[in-house]
């Protein structure tokens, strides 16, 4: 899409970070690990979590409040619209096959990335609508955690057809705002020029 990524080094220094954020344009929250449950959204630990890095969470949470708090745009994707929605007062589904009541299709599939292999439908009034131009739309699916309760000042977006959160939004800043499926391998599939335009918006 014309960006230049810069890996970031995981810190809590407050002075690094504010250095770092002081020469990027926009952040991206990446995928990854499950987030602790107990110190970051008040529940204990279900017996399917996965992996957690403390470093990361307390990092990642860090983060993205100052580069909201500076203004820059943000886009999370996979953990990084969990980690979002946990850093302003949201929790989680830990274990979707588990917990989330209608769940009734596969969230992490086999196929190859760049395949879309369950559909969503994106509320027309949103920064998601916008970039990818389309209210039904196959998205591709790796993650067992999802948004549960959304946090305070957003909203939610889009859901697939067992009503799994798969976008939110900052209600007041539409810089700020995620995605659970992964747009950065679905630009090498069937409907690549859709998925293009969530990172061309970010640049813009």
């Amino acid at each position: 899409a014309g960006g230049v990524p810069v890996v970031i080094p995981m810190t809590t220094d407050d002075r690094q970070i504010d250095a770092i954020l002081n020469v990027i344009d926009a952040l991206i929250m990446t995928g990854g690990e499950d987030i602790a449950p107990l110190k970051y959204f008040g529940e204990e630990p279900h017996p399917n979590l996965g992996e957690v890095v403390p470093a990361r969470d307390a990092f990642d949470i860090k983060l993205i409040r100052k580069a909201v708090e500076k203004g820059i745009p943000v886009l999370g994707i996979c953990r990084g619209v969990q980690v979002m929605n946990v850093a302003f007062g949201g929790t989680l589904y830990q274990d979707i096959p588990t917990q989330l009541p209608t769940y009734a299709i596969q969230h992490s599939q086999d196929a190859p990335g760049s395949e879309g292999t369950h559909s969503i439908t994106i509320d027309k009034n949103s920064e998601l609508y916008k970039r990818v131009g389309k209210e039904n739309i196959a998205v591709n699916s790796f993650h067992h955690q999802a948004v549960k309760d959304v946090a305070p000042g957003f909203k939610a977006t889009a859901k697939s057809k067992d009503g799994c959160i798969e976008a939110i939004e900052m209600v007041k800043n539409p810089k700020v705002w995620g995605v659970q499926f992964h747009p950065e391998h679905l630009v090498n599939g069937d409907n690549a020029e859709n998925f293009i335009g969530i990172f061309k918006a970010l640049l813009q």
